[in-house]
């Protein structure tokens, strides 16, 4: 099998302020440890008609909507349109984009969401990257630690990515369902629905539907 695992075969770079972080690179993955420093330099060179500025590294679109019970720690930016909605804790290095959505008690560690993803309800995203219009349902996480406590090798084509922590590349418009987790060093690629309660490890293609291990069906186009 062939697998798609650079940039810009998982992702539109155009949908994320962070595309240029992710350009040149070889695999996605590799972004995690410069999200920080990327970040902290692109919120100085933010426009203040457009984004304010609340605290040293933390910058927020005029037009996102942030609820008061909300934890945001830097460094953090928000871009246009995006919500952080009620008692979501946003605990820094993390790049939230246009129109993307951070739900109810979700929390945020050292990741990048493209514009229009959403983990709208409990998700935990960590040392990961949410796709263009990616999903998370209800309950689905990102887990980005081994038990061993051991460095992450990305199953497929058995990749060693040396990393100690890291979550998932979930591809654009991927689908997670509700309770799901994917566990350290997965790749799931765009278009691909992941069914509810799965446990995922490895790299699922594009375009796919995975039931379960050992069971994952090519997805469909309805005419």
């Amino acid at each position: 099998m062939e697998w798609r695992l650079k940039p810009q075969e998982l992702f539109d770079l155009s949908h994320s302020i962070a595309g240029p972080l992710l350009a040149g690179l070889a695999y996605p993955w590799e972004a995690l440890e410069s999200i920080a420093a990327f970040l902290t330099a692109l919120g100085e060179t933010l426009p203040p008609d457009r984004f304010d500025h609340p605290a040293g590294n933390i910058w927020i679109a005029k037009d996102a909507q942030i609820a008061p019970s909300a934890s945001l720690c830097g460094p953090l930016i928000v871009d246009e349109g995006a919500q952080i909605r009620h008692c979501a804790f946003v605990r820094g290095s993390a790049i939230v984009g246009k129109g993307a959505v951070v739900g109810n008690s979700t929390e945020l560690k050292n990741c990048i969401l493209f514009d229009g993803a959403q983990a709208p309800h409990y998700n935990y995203i960590g040392d990961s990257i949410l796709g263009y219009k990616a999903h998370m349902g209800a309950g689905s996480i990102t887990s980005n630690l081994r038990s061993d406590k051991g460095n992450i090798t990305v199953h497929g084509p058995e990749i060693r990515t040396g990393m100690r922590k890291f979550g998932a590349m979930i591809g654009d418009f991927a689908e997670i369902g509700c309770g799901s987790v994917l566990n350290p060093g997965t790749v799931i690629g765009r278009e691909t629905i992941v069914y509810p309660l799965s446990s995922v490890r490895g790299c699922v293609a594009e375009k796919s539907i995975y039931k379960h291990a050992g069971e994952i069906a090519a997805r469909i186009e309805k005419e």
